[in-house]
């Protein structure tokens, strides 16, 4: 095995939640709207022009939304790591000693953990710090911009699915065709992010799909209740 070429599924994290969380949005959010709208128009034109809307809504919310919250998890990360700079500044005896601490408590000797806690503070003592003491590394830290994007894109994607949908099915069972193509959509998605993750396929779909059944079932019926005709 070529141990520079290993990739663990963790590695795929970041940018995995955040597109298949995009993803599921779009077509959930976008079906459950036309639903919503079918349930009470009476022409086509407005049941798209709703999912279109809810398209570039979500899309831009989704993006801005994933950005702030990256942000602020950067913008925590990027603080603890000028504190932890300025402790090895002023206390670099004591940082080292709770280096080998933690170390020692993960099994090591005494003796070797001191050791350990040298060598890696001479090669980076904040990068030790970082890893070992507050759990920030490369693979874990925020990306504000690779989050926004994936989430927004996913977004889109996800969301035209139920809108190619609508430009096609027949009128008087458009909520019927877009409740069985989202769910055929959210399934394929959920084994999809199951295989790429490395978790189980059949739980991540039951999952996905259940949640997705309450959300357009709920959507149908306030359409329903409220029999608007929107002409």
């Amino acid at each position: 095995m070529n141990l520079d070429s290993e990739n663990h599924f963790v590695n795929r994290s970041n940018w995995l939640r955040a597109a298949i969380l995009g993803a599921n949005d779009g077509i959930l959010s976008t079906a459950s709207i036309i639903i919503g709208v079918a349930a009470a128009a009476t022409t086509r034109e407005s049941i798209v022009l709703a999912g279109i809307a809810g398209l570039v809504a979500g899309a831009l919310s989704m993006a801005a939304g994933e950005y702030v919250s990256v942000s602020s998890q950067s913008d925590i990360e990027t603080a603890d790591l000028k504190r932890e700079q300025q402790e090895l500044d002023e206390y670099p005896e004591e940082e080292l000693q709770e280096l080998a601490k933690i170390y020692s408590n993960r099994g090591l000797t005494p003796e070797l953990s001191i050791e350990v806690a040298k060598q890696l503070t001479q090669h980076n003592a904040l990068e030790a710090h970082a890893r070992d003491e507050l759990g920030i590394n490369d693979i874990s830290q925020a990306k504000p911009l690779q989050a926004a994007f994936a989430s927004g894109a996913a977004f889109i994607f996800g969301g035209i699915l139920p809108i190619i949908v609508a430009l096609y099915v027949e009128l008087n069972h458009m909520i019927v065709f877009q409740y069985s193509f989202s769910i055929l959509f959210l399934a394929f998605l959920g084994a999809v992010a199951a295989k790429t993750g490395g978790s189980s396929v059949w739980k991540s779909v039951a999952r996905i799909t259940f949640w997705g059944t309450l959300a357009m079932l709920f959507t149908a019926l306030i359409g329903y209740l409220f029999g608007v005709s929107i002409s």
